[in-house]
């Protein structure tokens, strides 16, 4: 009898000191880990753009000494709700999401803010509610590169195709309202077909097909995103219009990520130019920024040591535009735009291993 009572004597020592170096311990995660527990929420894994960002995440993660938990919200808000509460509920200290419903994530943003949970959107920015930072490019700049680029290289003149994204994202929004400004101020005699396909390159390649067949002297294109390339190729090639850039009957084709396969296809001429979203910096800045906001740090407007400006997009909202360059074979300059080659090695996607 006196042995079972020192054993279990002992047992209960060993758990209440278990219990008390884990209650000691100063974790922020549900592991025994001391660094700082923040959730990243991927929107979508069906683009070689998001999935090169979801790529670079841990990487950035473990440079930052961040413990990080992600979900995916596969384009639907409902689901990224969902995703904020669990993370809510794995007690993370920062949450950098990329909404691809810019008005409808408000609610949820409110319901951070109320919990005290910092927030740093990614490559889109909310229509209202606060964040600590929004890290993306100048997705209005986006529009007129590509604007740029193909008035040029049609002389002013002739028919585009513009395959828009979703309207109800502010990319989508501001992609499209610059490049048709721009084309209304600088080349009012081309005329541009806008296409809305929701980023759905399916929706995409069927949209051209039909502006191809309706008006077969379209000779330029405007994909605001990569998710458009293969199909948009597939519609080109089956029209036999997937030549080189010397034929006349070359189509001018200006998409939007800067991905590898986009970079290959200008080098190949199938592709004409892009302009280079920063997947790498999108993923190292959303956690610096975390990161900061954990550490009390604040920003104000102006330029950084990232070759970046912050703005200040409304009172109380600050955004980081990283640099987005045009990028075509030659590294020419088009409509005041300069440009660098397909081949650079500081592109992000001449870099993945």
């Amino acid at each position: 009898m006196r042995v079972r009572t020192a054993l279990c004597s002992a047992v209960s020592a060993l758990s209440a000191l278990a219990l008390l170096s884990a209650c000691g311990s100063g974790s922020t995660s549900a592991s025994s880990s001391d660094k700082p527990l923040v959730g990243v929420d991927y929107p979508r894994s069906d683009t070689d753009f998001w999935n090169s960002y979801i790529k670079y995440t841990p990487q950035f993660g473990k440079e930052l000494g961040l413990d990080l938990k992600t979900t995916n919200s596969q384009n639907d808000v409902a689901k990224l709700t969902a995703n904020a509460q669990t993370f809510i509920s794995q007690g993370v200290k920062g949450l950098a999401m990329a909404p691809q419903d810019t008005a409808a994530i408000a609610p949820t943003l409110a319901q951070l803010e109320a919990k005290k949970i910092p927030v740093v959107t990614v490559d889109t920015r909310p229509d209202t509610g606060k964040v600590f930072m929004v890290v993306r490019a100048d997705n209005r700049a986006y529009g007129e590169k590509a604007c740029q680029y193909l008035g040029t290289k049609l002389g002013g003149k002739g028919k585009v195709v513009m395959l828009q994204g979703d309207l109800s994202s502010i990319n989508g929004r501001d992609r499209t309202e610059a490049f048709n400004d721009c084309m209304k101020k600088n080349y009012p005699d081309i005329r541009v077909f806008g296409e809305a396909t929701n980023w759905d390159g399916a929706v995409a390649a069927q949209k051209l097909q039909t502006d191809l067949t309706a008006h077969p002297d379209i000779k330029g294109i405007y994909m605001q995103s990569s998710f458009a390339l293969s199909g948009t190729l597939q519609v080109l090639k089956q029209k036999g219009l997937l030549v080189e850039p010397k034929d006349k009957k070359h189509v001018f084709v200006v998409s939007n990520d800067g991905i590898p396969e986009e970079l290959k296809s200008i080098a190949e001429g199938k592709v004409d130019a892009t302009v280079s979203q920063p997947a790498d910096l999108y993923a190292k800045y959303a956690l610096y920024y975390l990161k900061a906001a954990i550490d009390g740090k604040t920003f104000k407007p102006g330029k950084t040591d990232h070759d970046s400006t912050i703005i200040q997009v409304r009172d109380g909202l600050l955004e980081d535009q990283l640099s987005a360059p045009l990028v075509t074979a030659d590294g020419g300059t088009y409509g005041g735009v300069p440009s660098v080659k397909s081949d650079d090695k500081s592109l992000w996607g001449n870099n993945l291993g």
